[in-house]
């Protein structure tokens, strides 16, 4: 294996991540076996290879070459960060601060990522008393199943020192199942019929910025992120 192709990869991420050009490429090492995390679920992919490569692989940032719809919704929502910006704005949070204190992201990183999903028409700016709000289009409400999926298999399949997050139909103040359905009426409820609030155990992960305080306690989805939240105990 070429030596330092790691150290290569790290500086080129933290090159990304401070806003700055990157002059160096991706590299998957030779021989190098992924695994998952561990997980206490049955058939869960605990130690699972997934592949195994035998060749230096350059990891392009685009999908041009991919005639599918999947590699279209890539483009749009598949580079790191930008699922959870989607889901940080579907549990309310519309001002960048906010995203950028709860998400420990760049001013850089999230502003490409916001600039990339309001072009897209997945995210809307509007001013609201002097300060710029991000908003949700019909599009990106569209991908609420999508992320609540993505989450829920994260659960099933891998683990984390955190409680999972737990997700009732606001009409009927009952859980949803796995699946989106609310087990009382049958329905599958959209996001602004959700609330949402922590699951049970320990969380070795707290945070204290605005937003996850917020979240601590029971939250309408879509519902901004209330202003007067108490400061953080010394």
């Amino acid at each position: 294996m070429a030596p330092n192709v790691l150290s290569d990869v790290s500086a080129s991420a933290a090159a990304k991540d401070r806003g700055a050009p990157s002059t160096r490429r991706f590299v998957v090492p030779r021989k190098l076996s992924l695994f998952t995390r561990p997980s206490s679920h049955s058939g869960s992919l605990v130690n699972r290879p997934l592949r195994r490569y035998d060749d230096d692989v350059a990891l392009g940032t685009g999908y041009d070459q991919q005639g599918c719809y999947l590699a279209r919704a890539l483009e749009v929502v598949g580079e790191r960060w930008t699922l959870l910006i989607l889901r940080d704005c579907f549990y309310g949070v519309r001002r960048f601060t906010d995203l950028r204190e709860h998400l420990d992201i760049s001013r850089a990183v999230l502003t490409d990522r916001l600039e990339t999903l309001i072009a897209a028409g997945v995210l809307t700016r509007e001013d609201s008393g002097g300060h710029p709000e991000y908003l949700l289009t019909e599009g990106g409400r569209a991908l609420w199943p999508t992320i609540f999926a993505l989450s829920k298999w994260g659960e099933r399949y891998t683990s984390g020192p955190h409680p999972s997050r737990i997700f009732s139909h606001t009409a009927c103040d009952t859980d949803i199942d796995d699946f989106g359905r609310c087990r009382a009426c049958g329905q599958i409820p959209g996001p602004d019929d959700l609330v949402v609030r922590p699951g049970p155990g320990t969380n070795a992960m707290h945070r204290s910025d605005r937003v996850a305080r917020a979240l601590e306690n029971p939250h309408r989805m879509l519902t901004p992120i209330s202003t007067a939240v108490a400061p953080a105990a010394e």
